[in-house]
C-alpha cells in the first residue's frame, strides 16, 4: 500500500501529469460554483428558518440569535458539503476520461510484461461507475443527520470519499490487462487494502491545497496497487 502511495507520488511530478490536476478539479469546482451561486443562498435559508421555526430553535431564541447562528451554521455545513462534491465530481470526470491514458503509461513503464486479458469493458465500466455514484449518495443521504455534528463532518466525508475512490478506480485500473476471473478474485481478496487505500487518498483532501491534486493521485495510486497484486497474483499462480 505505501510503495504504490511513493510511487503515485512521484508520479505526480512528470509533466503529463500537470494537466491532469488542473482540469478536473477546475471542472468541478467551476460546476458546484455555480450550482452554489445559484441554490446556496435558499438551502441556507430554508434549513435557517426550520431551525427557527422548531421546538428546540423557538426554545433557544429566548437567549440566543437563532437564526444569525442558523444562517452561518448553514453557509458552514455547505461549504463543508463542497469538499467532498468537488472532489468526487472531480474523480467521476478522471475515471472517464483519463483513467485509460495513465494505465497504458504506468503499464508501459512498471509492467512492461503484464498481458493483457482485457476482463473489463467500457459498459462495465460505466457501470460499476454509476453503482458506485449510487452507493455513495445512498450512503450520503442515510448518513445525513450525522452531517449536523461538525466533529463528524471529517470523518464522513472520509468514509465516503474512500469507497468511491475504491469502488470507482479499482475496476478501471484493471479492466485492460486482467480477467474477469483475475478482477473479482482480487476485489474480493484486497477488499480491505482497498478501502483502506480510499480512505488514506481522501485524508489529503484536508491538507492545504493538496486537494486539488486528489482525484489524480487517486487513481494513479490505484494503478500502481492494482497492478502489482495482479502481477503478484499471476506469479503465485505460476510458481
Amino acid at each position: 500500500m505505501f510503495k504504490a502511495l511513493a510511487d503515485a507520488l512521484a508520479d505526480l511530478f512528470h509533466p503529463w501529469v500537470l494537466w491532469l490536476v488542473v482540469w478536473p478539479v477546475g471542472a468541478a469546482i467551476a460546476l458546484w460554483g455555480l450550482v452554489t451561486a445559484l441554490f446556496g443562498g435558499r438551502a441556507v435559508d430554508w434549513l435557517a428558518s426550520s431551525v427557527r421555526q422548531s421546538s428546540a430553535g423557538e426554545w433557544l431564541a429566548q437567549w440566543l440569535p437563532v437564526a444569525a447562528v442558523a444562517s452561518g451554521l448553514g453557509w458552514v455545513l455547505l461549504l463543508a458539503l463542497l469538499v467532498p462534491l468537488v472532489l468526487v465530481s472531480a474523480s467521476v470526470i478522471l475515471s472517464v476520461v483519463s483513467m485509460p491514458a495513465m494505465v497504458a503509461r504506468i503499464t508501459a513503464r512498471d509492467f512492461p510484461d503484464l498481458a493483457r486479458r482485457r476482463g473489463g469493458t467500457l459498459a462495465g465500466s460505466i457501470g460499476n461507475g454509476l453503482v458506485a455514484i449510487a452507493v455513495f449518495v445512498a450512503l450520503g443521504l442515510a448518513s445525513l443527520p450525522l452531517w449536523l455534528v461538525p466533529l463528524l463532518w471529517p470523518v464522513l466525508a472520509a468514509a465516503l470519499v474512500g469507497y468511491l475512490n475504491q469502488r470507482m478506480f479499482r475496476y478501471d485500473a484493471l479492466a485492460e490487462h486482467a480477467s474477469a476471473a483475475e478482477m473479482a478474485q482480487l476485489f474480493r481478496r484486497e477488499r480491505g487494502a482497498l478501502y483502506a487505500l480510499g480512505v488514506l487518498v481522501s485524508l489529503l483532501s484536508y491538507v492545504p491545497l493538496a486537494g486539488l491534486v486528489v482525484p489524480v493521485l487517486a487513481g494513479l495510486v490505484f494503478i500502481h496497487y492494482c497492478l502489482a497484486r495482479l502481477a503478484a497474483l499471476r506469479r503465485a499462480a505460476a510458481g
